[in-house]
């Protein structure tokens, strides 16, 4: 088992001003897969030797080398700003270390590779952001500024233009969704500002989700060796087509661990050709908070499987979801007649799907004790760019702790809320029991959001417990008293976001323990 402390884009700065980011792991990635050859190779002989194998892979090395790129860029200079009580020393401060500590622009180096003959070439947004020159090093040693055609946060890819005056070497793009658990795969790039290196090593997972991704980041994880300045380059197949954007690693020391991850081709070359297109990328959007069906909830609502997607809040009245009649609490089953997985799968289903377009939407809505299936057309708006995921909506909570409040199962202690207090906290209208305080013993501090924040602190209203109102105290005691441990419980919680002015519900899934 390998232990990992962060997940870290590839790109290295130099002269000491080095930009890292940084993504916290809060869990372990381990595991062990048996490497295969690629279908290619399989098919022509029950073994392969050393030499036939080394062979494919300079094959491979030397068709794609030469649409490798090296990406050098140059960071903006900070301005210098000194503010002080007295404004004529401050300016002469700031004239002193202008003239006499000039500030350096930051340098990068990533990689990147040429998608068109005419001079496209993708990389990792990250590797250019806030650049005030790019340049981009062939391999025949010709270099060339280039510009940034468009850019998309939410999968980090950048789309730059050069003009080489020529026809260029270019890589295709491969279909990422046939890659499978132990497919031979090479990575090139420039590590550490080492040009045109090159790697081997195997599929290690798909699919893969890292703490702070999104739903359009379901990666491809690797375990051949790339390293800071490896950002933006390509991960290739076999037959030399790309699979995969290589855009993080897992590591413990700040390099190379084993653990390497792609944004798979499709995802890439569709975001590639609407920025080519359009500037940037258009996605289809709901206008809904989602949380996804765990094994708790299927148990709690009697559905047969832990799939779905449950609208926890719709966030925009006027808005596609809305407009089509969907409603808080409403669980989401298929789209189009396709299987939705979880709330990260509908997500990223309708996020594929141009805006404009209309979808068929299958659910089920609570009616009573009954659960009605239904489906609806929906003709989605488009997703807007600075769209804030609900798990982000998080605000500080600080409640004045009562001498007689009352400590109830989970290590909760609860309260109804008051009238004032509803008006005060913008919950008006609401019922429920405040949670006043979350013992640190209890096991309900672990259980998290799929972004890794807490699911539930003071200053929660629990609404419902098990598809029950808990109006009261008692209500709720009388609900608790009747688990045991191993049994599900779905809580119905809502937040008042002070910084939306919002109210932001959520769903809580856990086991008694």
């Amino acid at each position: 088992m390998i232990r990992v402390s962060g997940f870290r884009d590839l790109m290295t700065r130099g002269g000491g001003a080095g930009r890292l980011f940084f993504i916290s792991l809060i869990a372990l990635l381990a595991g062990s897969v048996q490497a295969q050859p690629p279908e290619s190779i399989r098919n022509t002989s029950d073994t392969v030797g050393p030499e036939r194998l080394s062979a494919s892979f300079a094959s491979v090395a030397k068709k794609v080398e030469p649409a490798v790129v090296s990406i050098d860029t140059k960071g903006k200079m900070p301005e210098v700003t000194i503010r002080g009580d007295q404004e004529g020393k401050s300016r002469d401060l700031e004239d002193f270390i202008r003239r006499n500590l000039p500030p350096r622009p930051a340098y990068a180096v990533g990689s990147g590779f040429i998608v068109d003959p005419s001079g496209y070439v993708l990389t990792n947004y990250h590797v250019v952001r806030d650049s005030e020159k790019i340049t981009v090093k062939l391999r025949d040693g010709d270099e060339f500024e280039a510009k940034i055609v468009g850019a998309d946060e939410e999968t980090d890819l950048a789309v730059l233009k050069i003009e080489a005056g020529k026809r260029l070497p270019y890589i295709t793009f491969g279909d990422s969704d046939r890659a499978e658990i132990g497919d031979w795969v090479l990575a090139i790039g420039s590590p550490f500002g080492l040009a045109r290196t090159v790697t081997a090593g195997i599929i290690s997972q798909t699919n893969r989700e890292t703490p702070q991704g999104n739903p359009f980041q379901r990666l491809l994880q690797t375990d051949a060796a790339i390293n800071r300045g490896n950002s933006g380059g390509p991960l290739v197949d076999m037959d030399g087509n790309v699979i995969g954007v290589n855009s993080q690693i897992a590591t413990s020391t700040g390099d190379y661990n084993g653990i390497g991850f792609a944004l798979p081709s499709n995802e890439a070359a569709n975001v590639y050709r609407q920025i080519v297109s359009y500037g940037k990328v258009k996605r289809g959007y709901l206008g809904v908070y989602l949380d996804s069906v765990k094994k708790e909830f299927a148990k709690v609502y009697g559905l047969p499987a832990a799939k779905g997607a449950i609208i926890t809040s719709v966030r925009d009245p006027n808005g596609a979801a809305a407009k089509s009649g969907l409603m808080e609490n409403d669980i989401i089953l298929r789209l189009n007649g396709d299987l939705v997985i979880d709330a990260q799968d509908l997500i990223a289903k309708v996020a594929s799907t141009p805006p404009g377009k209309d979808i068929s939407v299958s659910f089920l809505r609570e009616t009573g004790d009954r659960l009605t299936p239904r489906t609806v057309i929906v003709r989605l708006d488009e997703r807007p760019s600075d769209s804030i995921e609900p798990e982000e909506l998080d605000t500080p909570r600080s409640l004045p702790l009562k001498e007689k409040d009352e400590k109830l199962p989970f290590g909760l202690t609860l309260e109804p809320i008051s009238g004032k207090e509803a008006e005060e906290r913008n919950l008006k209208g609401r019922e429920g029991l405040l949670i006043i305080r979350l013992e640190t013993s209890s096991f309900l501090v672990e259980e998290k959001l799929s972004n890794g924040a807490q699911a539930i602190a003071r200053g929660d209203l629990i609404e419902r417990i098990n598809r029950k109102p808990v109006g009261s105290l008692e209500n709720f005691r009388a609900i608790v008293k009747g688990l045991a441990p191993g049994d599900p419980v779905v809580l119905h919680v809502s937040t008042f976001d002070r910084d939306g002015g919002t109210i932001v519900p959520r769903i809580v899934q856990f086991t008694v323990k």
